[in-house]
């Protein structure tokens, strides 16, 4: 079945339909969701809304995109509400950067790296990324989007996306070199 008709197939009221494109599309939805908001226990909550969004608006959707990508907007809009939402509010996401940043490179300074921690350094340090990166890194890296579909999912132009892509590349590349001269100092450090 095409977007096309899984979309007449909601409209009309097939419930089957609905659930089909929830399981179809919750793991970019929960991407784009948990790249931007970093509380966890919020991620849950707007993912629900997300999906009510859509299917709320489902008869707007006019097939100039990929239903992935308009829904991936849908995302990064409310997703992007709700930070501004809380900023406005009670409380910031970020508890203190540096302080978490600090704990984890002390953490790296005294411990052999395995794969599995490099890929846990690597998303702790894509977690730390401001929010435009992180967004940007996902949709294009894990998602696969092109940089037009990034476009008409975030509203930045291409050449902003290219830059936050290679802006954060650049960042975590840094991170990461810092990481495996951590590792070689304290492997000569033990033989020594």
């Amino acid at each position: 079945m095409n977007d096309a008709e899984l979309v007449q197939q909601i409209i009309n009221g097939n419930s089957n339909a609905f659930r089909f494109l929830v399981a179809k599309h919750q793991r970019l939805v929960l991407h784009v969701v948990g790249r931007i908001v970093q509380r966890q226990e919020d991620v849950e909550d707007i993912c629900q809304e997300v999906f009510m969004k859509v299917y709320s608006k489902i008869g707007k959707f006019r097939g100039d995109a990929k239903l992935s990508t308009w829904i991936a907007r849908i995302a990064y809009n409310t997703s992007i509400s709700h930070i501004r939402k809380e900023d406005r509010g009670e409380h910031s996401y970020d508890e203190n950067p540096k302080l978490v940043a600090a704990e984890t490179d002390e953490l790296a300074a005294h411990q052999p790296v395995e794969k599995e921690e490099v890929t846990r350094y690597l998303m702790q340090k894509i977690e730390e990324l401001p929010v435009q990166y992180r967004t940007v890194l996902t949709l294009f890296h894990l998602e696969e989007f092109s940089y037009r579909e990034i476009e008409e999912i975030t509203g930045m132009p291409e050449g902003t996306i290219k830059s936050y892509l290679s802006r954060a590349r650049n960042i975590l590349k840094e991170k990461l070199e810092k990481l495996a001269v951590t590792e070689k100092t304290n492997i000569f450090t033990e033989y020594a």
